[in-house]
């Protein structure tokens, strides 16, 4: 092999391992797994007041995201979101992060996650649980530079059964 053939197969390295760590970052988020840190105790009014949840990631790559966020809705009205920072995940392993609660009309947020808490506990229906959606956004920019998002859109009783998950594939 010539000194032109080495070096081009070095830039072709270094040019296609960025991007293929990017695609599997996204493909892994895909199959993220998370749940609250504490099995079983989850409830909405907990995620206002900062908690920790548990990612687990089942590929065999990292996984890396700039940002998770699961955004609160109801009746269309922005409650608030609870985000996670950048992270990275090792293969086949679960990691505990803090989230950040924040909203502009706490006071609202507050009696509608204790409202939907009670529900969710078996206790009477007094709002509209059709109308409680969750958004959850994860960041994962292309190269550091390209945004990226995925978002999937779920009940406000889907989070909470997905939450209180007892196992992780990860445990």
């Amino acid at each position: 092999m010539n000194k032109h053939s080495i070096i081009t197969i070095i830039a072709i390295i270094v040019i296609i391992t960025p991007i293929a760590y990017s695609g599997l970052s996204i493909i892994g988020v895909h199959q993220l797994e998370y749940r609250w840190d504490s099995p079983g105790e989850f409830n909405f009014f907990a995620m206002l007041n900062q908690g920790e949840i548990e990612f687990c990631n089942i590929m065999p790559f990292w996984i890396t995201f700039q940002k998770f966020e699961i955004s609160t809705f109801y009746q269309s009205k922005h409650l608030g979101s609870s985000t996670v920072q950048p992270l990275t995940i090792d293969p086949y392993s679960s990691v505990v992060k803090d989230t950040i609660f924040t909203s502009e009309e706490m006071p609202e947020a507050q009696h509608i996650f204790m409202t939907f808490d009670f529900m969710f506990n078996g206790g009477n229906i007094r709002l509209d649980p059709n109308q409680f959606i969750i958004v959850i956004d994860v960041d994962t920019p292309i190269l550091g530079i390209i945004p990226y998002s995925t978002t999937t859109q779920i009940s406000g009783f889907e989070l909470d059964k997905i939450m209180n998950a007892e196992d992780l594939s990860c445990n």
